[in-house]
């Protein structure tokens, strides 16, 4: 019969639990038999001692059958996408209409945005009529249908891992792999898909802040996801700075716009065919992501995944001409301020964590889930990391609508640039793991 206290114990002493322990350990908690008190005991527990691979996988196994799963049929191969969060990360914007306008067949439940970081939830809900909770029967419905769906994460797929998720944030153990791969893990297994790319960032503005710690997650995500059956890569990819040019909700959604249409940041679109080069190869679609990476590049180019991005937003009540009329369709901030350098040379900082902190104090972020967000305010960065900057240049623009929350973000912005003799451009895509 199982014990709680024991459980506690077993890893407090450095024991190891088998997968039978987990699924009693998850039914207590869904039956309401297991206080948070506890709970957190043991989460302290397994960050101080760890998990091995074959305890993360039970783990992660019991949370995904906590609740709801979806189920595709086995022909489809399915794909799905996760980053780790950043500041600027429009990608999965581009990705899913790219990867579906390849072949690939994406199923995407997302989240919203917390603390510096942007959600994607937040952004495509800029797009006037867009639906961003559908149900389940929606939303298997449309993946078959258009090859591509994505919607808030149900509270009914894993939640179990709704409930760690929140003592980690209150009990000090947030950092630890194990728990991280878990809860990352065990969602997409509750989503049904075949195959996963991770996207893990390392840098100021993620939560990984170096690379080492990144690789480390990027290892453990990838064998965890394989012990359960699933094709897995990762990319390894830098946060020191934010990805593209525009940052805030509705102006990421322009930039992604942008890059389908085959113009946009240069940074921006090398990630997003990079990682839609290892989706490809993953759901069996080429041989290997080089060849993905050109079928991405074709897509790009012959408008093939921006008709893609407009047939998926229609199909979710959204205003399609966005991908023709961005600007006029979009909520833009009324107001704008411009920072321009006072010297000349090389731009050799910009720092992305300040520049997310600057859009959180505009109001493009939030502090809390039920914080209200501003999604018409953004950061544009007119110069990045390795660029020439001449006196009176322009560095980051700021779009605004409150003259003090324009201050606040001022804080943030004054010194989160600097500008050198000499500086080189930041490597993108750090490393790859399979």
């Amino acid at each position: 019969m199982f014990n709680m206290i024991e459980f506690i114990e077993k890893k407090r002493d450095k024991g190891r639990h088998g997968r039978e322990e987990f699924s009693e350990l998850i039914a207590r908690l869904m039956a309401g038999e297991a206080p948070d008190y506890q709970l957190s005991a043991w989460l302290m527990a397994a960050y101080l001692n760890g998990l091995d691979e074959n305890e993360t996988m039970y783990f992660t196994e019991s949370l995904a059958k906590s609740g709801e799963t979806y189920s595709f049929p086995s022909d489809l191969h399915i794909v799905d996408k996760h980053s780790t969060g950043g500041v600027g990360d429009k990608t999965t914007l581009v990705l899913l209409p790219l990867a579906a306008a390849c072949g690939a067949v994406v199923s995407k439940l997302s989240g919203p945005g917390l603390g510096f970081t942007g959600g994607t939830v937040d952004k495509l809900e800029s797009i006037p009529g867009m639906r961003m909770h559908l149900e389940p029967e929606e939303f298997l419905e449309q993946v078959s249908r258009i090859g591509c769906a994505i919607s808030g994460h149900s509270k009914q797929l894993a939640p179990a891992e709704g409930r760690f998720y929140k003592l980690r944030d209150v009990t000090g153990t947030v950092p630890s792999t194990e728990l991280i791969t878990a809860s990352i893990v065990s969602k997409k297994l509750a989503g049904g898909a075949f195959g996963y790319v991770f996207d893990v960032k390392c840098g100021s503005g993620a939560f990984m802040k170096n690379r080492e710690e990144a690789a480390f997650l990027a290892e453990n995500l990838v064998k965890v996801s394989k012990k359960l059956g699933k094709g897995a890569v990762a990319a390894i990819t830098d946060m020191e700075q934010p990805l593209g040019e525009w940052v805030g909700n509705a102006a990421e959604v322009f930039e992604a716009v942008e890059v389908l249409s085959g113009r946009g940041p240069a940074d921006t679109r090398r990630l997003c065919v990079a990682l839609c080069g290892l989706m490809l190869a993953v759901a069996s679609l080429a041989k290997d992501m080089s060849e993905g990476a050109r079928l991405a590049e074709r897509a790009l180019d012959d408008g093939s995944a921006l008709r893609k991005f407009a047939e998926i937003i229609a199909a979710q009540g959204g205003d399609a001409e966005v991908v023709s009329r961005p600007l006029e369709v979009l909520p833009r901030a009324g107001k704008s301020f411009l920072i321009k350098s006072s010297r000349r040379g090389v731009l050799s900082k910009l720092d992305a964590l300040s520049v997310g902190e600057a859009l959180r104090a505009l109001g493009g972020g939030r502090m809390k889930l039920d914080d209200e967000i501003d999604r018409s305010v953004a950061v544009r960065l007119r110069k990045k990391t390795g660029d020439a900057v001449s006196v009176g240049d322009t560095v980051i623009e700021v779009l605004y609508n409150d003259d003090a929350r324009l201050a606040e973000a001022m804080k943030y912005l004054t010194d989160c640039w600097a500008v050198s003799e000499n500086a080189e451009r930041r490597e993108l895509i750090l490393d790859y793991v399979f």
